[in-house]
């Protein structure tokens, strides 16, 4: 059973924009916390951004202001708005929630900006 499903990523312009979703399985979405990591080969995973239930946010201190994070708790989705892409940002992004309702990953999305 896949708990977290992703969607959204492509390949895209840099300086363009892009809005990575992740569908939660309901339980796990009112409890946990979720979260953005993106991990390329050779590279270590990175925190992008987390949210919990109640919708507090934390970025890692590379992603303050380019990237958001969001909740539709009607649609049990997290969201992550990218602005002002770069190739850099060319990466597999992982949905991930974590906390009592236990930890889960997504199969992860791709993203790849070209300039």
């Amino acid at each position: 059973q896949r708990h977290l499903v992703e969607s959204g990523g492509g390949l895209v312009q840099a300086v363009g924009s892009l809005i990575l979703s992740c569908a939660a399985s309901p339980i796990i979405f009112s409890i946990n916390a979720m979260g953005w990591f993106r991990h390329a080969p050779g590279k270590q995973r990175e925190l992008v951004a987390t949210i919990t239930s109640r919708g507090r946010t934390k970025y890692a201190d590379s992603m303050k202001g380019r990237f958001t994070i969001s909740r539709d708790t009607a649609k049990n989705t997290v969201y992550l708005h990218v602005n002002s892409l770069k190739p850099e940002d060319t990466d597999v992004y992982y949905c991930n929630s974590d906390g009592i309702a236990g930890s889960y990953w997504g199969q992860g999305t791709q993203v790849t900006v070209y300039s």
